[in-house]
């Protein structure tokens, strides 16, 4: 662990003083010149109400998996692994106008899923279960406050999902595999507990909340937090974020988080009117607890929309995740948080080092993509992945290389009709010296999903 402050670094110093620069500039140049069941089209006066049905099935196959020996009662050797997913969401929500052109909402939904075969050892035994997912009731202003806009108020409290920018550390509100099952699928996203209000006037977004994680029973930190946020929307191709959060948690499990304090600022832009093909994201995260935590996190990414017939879309993002120095005291290893999947490859980076055996810490992480829409109703795309280690001695004595592979995905969604999406995945990555000396593991990774969704 280091003492090294986290803002003086060269090329990682400073991420929050650059945004909050960016912030303040387009302010100025400006001053002078719910993810619900409960939010379909809103009548005049009465209730309405919807149900919805979501359902999913996907296949896995993991040549070489996780294993670096045969696995138990395989005496042949077999280093693979085999197994499938499950999940059905049935939901109810509705709202009510009330006399003034407000509303009060509400929705019910329940989970059930499971994880069937020899999944790797990191998803876990088969296993199913069934819970209650969504839960909650809120207000909002409907159009109640003409002068505001519409919804310009919002309140929501119970068993409720709260995502936070592009999903990079507030998006997935429960944690899944282990006892639950559903690994993959990750059919749950509410919070055990939410109180959100949000004022909405005009462009602007302001947020207060407090949430509590649904975790697993088996890995129960107890993590809470309650926070601020603030988003301006300048049109359709800008938006500017600023967040703080204080985590709660219990101190034997996670003294890392208990008392954490975090800074996020994040911008989503495609500043030129006469150049829209040209978009920008860039987002950094400072994490202060003392000497338990101090650490940060930044990204960058650059994107190129083409107009030819397929729509191909080229990106390039550049993230770093501090890792810990064992030579100090302090920790300076990024506590991950809450992340999410937002889309392929955020934040979940690579369908084999993402989810089986990196997290967003102690990692640096370049990322091309390439997406293309050749119909649509198909989407698709190859995704290469360069991962490095930014403290490889965090990891052990043994480790001095900071290479830890790299890895290329291909994926395809395909809906079908409005109730049915398919989607194929197929990756490949070879790992790097790091790995190699960590745990001895030379074979490449190879892996296969098929994964159907229905909603109705």
């Amino acid at each position: 662990m280091g003492r090294t402050p986290a803002f003086d670094t060269p090329g990682r110093t400073g991420c929050v003083g650059a945004l909050s620069t960016i912030l303040l500039t387009m302010i100025a140049g400006i001053a002078h010149g719910e993810d619900s069941v409960a939010s379909s089209a809103q009548p005049t006066s009465g209730a309405e109400w919807t149900f919805n049905l979501d359902a999913t099935y996907g296949f896995f196959g993991f040549g070489n998996s996780l294993y670096t020996s045969p696995k138990p009662g395989e005496p042949s050797g077999d280093l693979g692994a085999r197994w499938s997913e499950g999940s059905i969401k049935p939901a109810i929500g509705g709202y009510y106008t009330l006399s003034n052109a407000s509303q009060v909402y509400a929705a019910l939904s329940a989970v059930g899923e499971g994880t069937f075969g020899a999944a790797a050892s990191r998803i876990g035994r088969d296993m199913t279960s069934v819970g209650v997912e969504d839960a909650y009731i809120g207000w909002r202003s409907g159009n109640s406050l003409p002068n505001l806009g519409e919804n310009a108020l919002d309140f929501t409290i119970g068993r409720a999902q709260y995502k936070l920018g592009h999903g990079l550390i507030l998006y997935d509100g429960a944690a899944e595999g282990g006892s639950r099952g559903g690994y993959w699928t990750n059919a749950r996203k509410a919070f055990e507990f939410a109180a959100i209000g949000r004022f909405k006037p005009g462009q602007n977004t302001l947020e207060a909340f407090y949430l509590k994680k649904d975790e697993l029973p088996e890995a129960r930190s107890k993590t809470a937090l309650w926070g601020v946020n603030y988003e301006y929307a300048f049109g359709e191709d800008t938006t500017l974020g600023a967040t703080y959060l204080k985590f709660s948690a219990d101190p034997a499990l996670a003294p890392q988080r208990d008392g954490l304090r975090v800074y996020n600022l994040r911008a989503y832009t495609a500043p030129f009117p006469n150049l829209k093909a040209l978009s920008f994201e860039a987002e950094c995260v400072k994490e202060d607890n003392g000497d338990k935590l101090n650490s940060e996190a930044w990204n960058a990414l650059v994107a190129w929309q083409f107009e030819s017939g397929w729509k191909p879309k080229l990106s390039y993002r550049y993230a770093f995740f501090q890792g810990d120095n064992p030579a100090t005291q302090r920790n300076e290893g990024f506590d991950g948080l809450l992340a999410g999947f937002y889309d392929w490859g955020s934040w979940w980076q690579g369908e084999i080092a993402g989810e089986y055996f990196v997290s967003n810490s102690n990692l640096i992480s370049h990322q091309l993509r390439l997406h293309a829409k050749p119909s649509e109703s198909i989407g698709t795309g190859f995704i290469f992945y360069d991962f490095k280690l930014d403290k490889p001695r965090a990891l052990g004595p043994q480790v001095t290389s900071d290479d830890v592979g790299q890895e290329i995905d291909g994926y395809l969604d395909w809906s079908i009709n409005r109730h049915f999406i398919l989607s194929f995945v197929a990756a490949a990555a070879e790992p790097g010296q790091a790995i190699k000396q960590l745990s001895g593991r030379t074979g490449n990774f190879i892996y296969g999903m098929i994964f159907g969704a229905y909603s109705f």
